[in-house]
């Protein structure tokens, strides 16, 4: 008899060892754990960039605040290459901020932030831009989100935001395999082409058309136009296709 208590002691420290390593639990419900689970996965990819001066500053940046407050993301690739991990992929990161993508309104509990060590006016380095590809590579494949969501901020914020602005190589990414772009020989939009519910159907927000289409300007054409032309309609044909026979193939897998 007198091993018991060692024996009881023994039991409630391993007890409560598993309850520490146990999600929080609700003290109105009765818990009856089911092993049909997994980790919240992220469904789309958003790309930034710092508009700072050196990656060193954007670490502090990214791991402090600004002057909006404290922002985060999931990864910071640097002008060298260097990859760096800041918020674990299964974490909400303050990236994205206000704005939408579809159906997507909540885009920080969505989604995986990219920020890019880049000012805003220089260009993206070889280096830099393999890396991201090669990150993107493995984001999508072990979290599997579909490799054409690959967005910008500007894309989801068009009314604020501008990154990663008209330098970013969208078409090398896209021929990586990475977001979409539009295949060279796609025909011209037919006569009575909606291009605002086009841009609808990709994705963006419609509450303000001009920065929208600027926005989609700035990733498919390299400018910050703010009218609709023909090519415009052409690629917006040809990016909405039901058939995905406008889209442009990729050429290459990093």
């Amino acid at each position: 008899m007198k091993n018991i208590k060692p024996l009881a002691a023994v039991l409630c420290l391993a007890l409560l060892a598993g309850c520490a390593h146990q999600a929080p639990r609700n003290p109105m419900a009765t818990w009856v754990p089911s092993p049909n689970h997994d980790a919240r996965r992220p469904v789309i990819i958003v790309l930034h960039y710092t508009e700072q001066q050196s990656v060193e500053q954007s670490l502090h940046t990214l791991r402090t605040h600004n002057s909006g407050g404290p922002v985060s993301s999931h990864y910071l690739v640097g002008d060298d290459g260097a990859i760096y991990q800041l918020v674990a992929d299964s974490q909400r990161a303050w990236h994205a901020g206000g704005g939408s993508w579809g159906t997507i309104t909540d885009l920080n509990s969505a989604s995986i932030g990219i920020e890019i060590d880049n000012d805003g006016v220089e260009d993206f380095s070889g280096a830099q831009v393999d890396a991201l590809l090669r990150l993107l590579d493995d984001l999508t494949t072990r979290l599997r989100i579909p490799r054409s969501q690959v967005i910008g901020h500007s894309d989801l914020a068009p009314s604020r935001k501008i990154d990663p602005g008209t330098r970013f190589p969208w078409r090398r990414l896209a021929e990586a395999g990475f977001g979409i772009w539009p295949a060279d020989d796609a025909p011209p939009a037919p006569e009575g082409f909606d291009a605002l519910q086009a841009l609808r159907l990709l994705g963006y927000p419609l509450d303000a058309p001009e920065a929208t289409i600027r926005a989609f300007r700035m990733r498919f054409r390299g400018d910050a136009g703010n009218v609709l032309d023909a090519e415009d309609h052409r690629i917006l044909h040809a990016l909405t296709r039901p058939d995905g026979a406008g889209l442009l193939k990729p050429t290459s897998l990093q």
